[in-house]
């Protein structure tokens, strides 16, 4: 039987509540961009779909790297998952000024 941490737990258990909250929030600013055809639901919609991603890619990298590396690269995950939530914020943020 294969002993699997806490901590690895905690962190699929935030990953899927990321993924299931973030997609959400992705599919309902893409619905409101495809009934309103406004540019700020559009960046809205790829802004919030580039931050749930980079924390997805994240927490699987993580764990991925983790369990295969004996944690070598885990700035990686961190790497990939800041630059990635940085690019979606910047978005999001042009997304209140786009007209």
């Amino acid at each position: 039987m294969v002993h699997i941490p806490g901590s690895q737990i905690g962190v699929v258990v935030a990953q899927t509540l990321i993924l299931i909250i973030g997609g959400l929030i992705t599919y309902y600013s893409y619905k409101a961009y495809s009934r309103t055809g406004s540019p700020e639901h559009k960046w809205l919609t790829a802004g919030f779909g580039i931050v749930t991603l980079g924390a997805v890619l994240g927490g699987v990298l993580d764990l991925g790297i983790e369990r295969y590396t004996a944690g070598d690269l885990i700035y990686t995950s961190v790497f990939v998952s800041s630059s990635l939530t940085a690019i979606g914020l910047g978005i999001i943020l042009y997304s209140l000024y786009v007209r």
